[in-house]
């Protein structure tokens, strides 16, 4: 029976061993595939929070700093270096969960705005006026948030005249699902030449509020479920930096036993935690028209 379990063992790390390593020649860019995708999801984490400056080797210098800074100090406190390489990791990851929490929430903030773009651009179209310049009065008298990519489009739109690509080029400043829907509309109204472009921008501006207010219901009544989440997963480590002003008492994480403790308490926190968010969380809009 133990032959038997050994044989099965040893095949498990065999096969784990050749799913790692491609001998293909193509296994190295596949693996240069897979880091810049990286890249590109930080990129695209650093631009979600209005943070496009800062360079993905300057988060990743800074998540790899602060993790080790607060892994030394807790290190330094508790004379335990399992507890403090525990929290050196959740200080790690601070930053990207900040970054985040700031994208959500920029997110939620532009949704917002586009009921007011809606609204701007079917009164210019009520009072005559042209779709380019109804586009680019939303850069002077539209939302703050919006103003920069519909003043690009006003000046481009003035040195080139070419309507179809200025729309594409705001759409791709604009990233946003609504924004692709708008923008959308206006190009098949200006090709089609509909009459009935104010009206259609009027319903929709109804459809997008509507859509705002059920939203906010609903992510009042989740915020209950991802509050108490937070809570759950940062009791037991609330508690665990209380004893670590008692050495007497943290020493017994120091040992091999108490290593595996906090090792698989940190892997139940995580995954109980992504588990109860990704259950309770909400359907985000896609960009099926980029």
């Amino acid at each position: 029976m133990g032959a038997l379990l050994g044989v099965v063992l040893g095949t498990g790390f065999l096969l784990v061993w050749v799913a790692l390593s491609d001998p293909h020649p193509g296994s190295a860019s596949a693996r240069a595939s897979r880091r810049w995708s990286l890249a590109d999801r930080t990129r695209n984490l650093l631009a979600g929070a209005d943070a496009a400056r800062v360079s993905p080797a300057a988060l990743a210098t800074l998540c790899v700093s602060l993790g080790v800074v607060v892994a030394l100090a807790m290190t330094v406190v508790s004379a335990a270096a399992p507890v403090g390489a525990a929290f050196g990791v959740a200080a790690a990851y601070g930053p990207v969960a900040l970054l985040r929490a700031r994208g959500r929430r920029r997110d939620r903030e532009r949704s917002g705005l586009w009921p007011d773009v809606v609204d701007d651009l079917a009164s210019g179209v009520r009072a005559g006026m042209s779709l380019p310049d109804a586009l680019s009065r939303v850069g002077e008298r539209g939302p703050e948030g919006l103003r920069p990519a519909f003043v690009a489009f006003g000046q481009e739109y003035q040195t080139t005249g070419r309507f179809g690509p200025c729309l594409d080029r705001l759409k791709a400043a604009l990233g946003d699902p609504v924004g692709d829907r708008v923008v959308e509309a206006l190009r098949v109204a200006r090709e089609v030449g509909g009459g009935d472009l104010g009206q259609l921008l009027r319903a929709l501006s109804g459809y997008l509020r509507d859509d705002l207010r059920t939203r906010a219901e609903l992510e009042s009544r989740q915020s209950w479920t991802v509050n108490a989440a937070r809570l759950a997963v940062a009791a037991p480590w609330t508690v665990l930096l209380l004893m670590s002003l008692q050495r007497d008492v943290i020493s017994r994480y120091a040992s091999l036993g108490g290593s595996v403790v906090l090792l698989v308490g940190g892997a139940l926190c995580v995954v109980a935690y992504r588990l109860m968010v990704r259950i309770g969380r909400l359907p985000a809009e896609r960009r099926v028209l980029a």
